[in-house]
């Protein structure tokens, strides 16, 4: 072969390599990019005596709420550790500026109670990048954009699913099977409003007589719920049973039934979802069939799992709550349906909230 044709070889393989080069480091570029981190692990969190743990907190304008944050506050207080606090006042762009804010003061771990599942995947990602260890508190992120044990460590919260599921069937056996039903939703977006719908829907679907004939968000929020019901309630009066996703709307709705001469627990049915000391009361004086329990004190588990995380164990990916379900009056058949779990409203009410 002659010198030039050697030449135009070696300038040809050449051209070849770095055209591989470039559009497979483009590819690996693109994947970071887009928050894909394909070849990335968890982050580790080294053991020392104190942290500083981020703690983003999607609103307090509840009890629930506001619940929450005094477990974390006081937990950090008992540990000696340093919490970094943010409200995002129910906003998911702020929540993930909140979390921004954390990954550049260099915090320990974030604990992160999502405002809205796709939002926040981007907020796990970036922390992920920053080598941020992530829990998630409460409330999840779309699976298809972040997943447990591969871009945070853990989601620590209830079954929504299961707590929708158990108001259902409660609801389909004290109305017979027969109810045109409202529905309050939470949040548009949020974990607990998609599943909390989802598990209703499952439990009444063997019943063709229980029918949601009207359904919107009332935001988890108390005076929303009540102007939410009002309009939902003149549309559809022929509705007797209000399934609600939390407990500040379940009390709205009852505020509006109460303004319009109705009777809560007799012209109207209620079925709740939280454990607030209002809920409790209400399903004791009979204005509410069942409030199933969605703890909001995650303190103590959640500086567990961090000081585990810190000593090397395997974190589950799902660590849950055991939600209890509160009736008037206990009756046997909910014992023999939920067994430990099954509570009278009024020996659970010193530990409500």
């Amino acid at each position: 072969m002659s010198t030039e044709n050697k030449y135009n070889q070696y300038k040809g393989d050449m051209m070849d390599r770095r055209k591989f080069i470039i559009s497979t480091g483009g590819a690996i570029t693109s994947l970071t990019l887009f928050g894909v981190d394909a070849f990335a692990a968890l982050p580790k969190l080294r053991k020392k005596s104190k942290y500083k743990i981020g703690f983003a907190q999607t609103e307090s304008n509840n009890p629930w709420r506001l619940a929450q944050t005094k477990s974390m506050k006081d937990t950090a207080a008992e540990y000696g550790w340093d919490l970094v606090y943010t409200d995002a006042a129910g906003s998911a762009a702020k929540q993930v500026s909140d979390v921004r804010s954390m990954i550049a003061q260099k915090v320990d771990v974030i604990l992160l109670a999502p405002r809205e599942e796709k939002p926040l995947a981007v907020a796990v990602k970036e922390a992920k990048r920053a080598k941020i260890p992530v829990f998630l508190i409460d409330r999840n992120v779309d699976q298809k954009l972040a997943k447990a044990g591969e871009d945070y460590v853990a989601f620590v919260g209830s079954d929504f699913v299961k707590e929708g599921r158990i108001c259902g069937e409660i609801c389909a056996k004290v109305m017979n099977g027969n109810a045109k039903i409202i529905e309050l939703q939470g949040t548009t977006g949020s974990s607990p409003a998609i599943d909390r719908g989802k598990g209703f829907k499952q439990a009444i679907s063997s019943h063709p007589g229980m029918k949601i004939v009207a359904s919107q968000s009332g935001d988890f929020a108390r005076d929303k719920g009540r102007q939410v019901f009002e309009t939902l309630y003149q549309s559809h009066p022929e509705a007797d049973l209000v399934y609600s996703h939390n407990d500040e709307m379940t009390m709205g709705a009852i505020a509006a039934l109460q303004a319009a001469g109705k009777v809560p627990g007799k012209d109207v049915m209620l079925a709740t979802i939280d454990g607030t000391v209002d809920a409790a009361k209400a399903v004791m004086s009979g204005k509410a069939i069942v409030c199933v329990e969605c703890s909001p004190k995650f303190g103590p588990k959640a500086f567990e799992l961090i000081k585990r995380l810190a000593d090397g164990e395997k974190i589950p990916t799902i660590v849950g709550n055991i939600d209890r379900v509160f009736t008037r009056d206990n009756p046997k058949w909910v014992r023999d349906k939920y067994g430990d779990l099954a509570w009278k409203a009024e020996d659970y009410l010193p530990e409500a909230f």
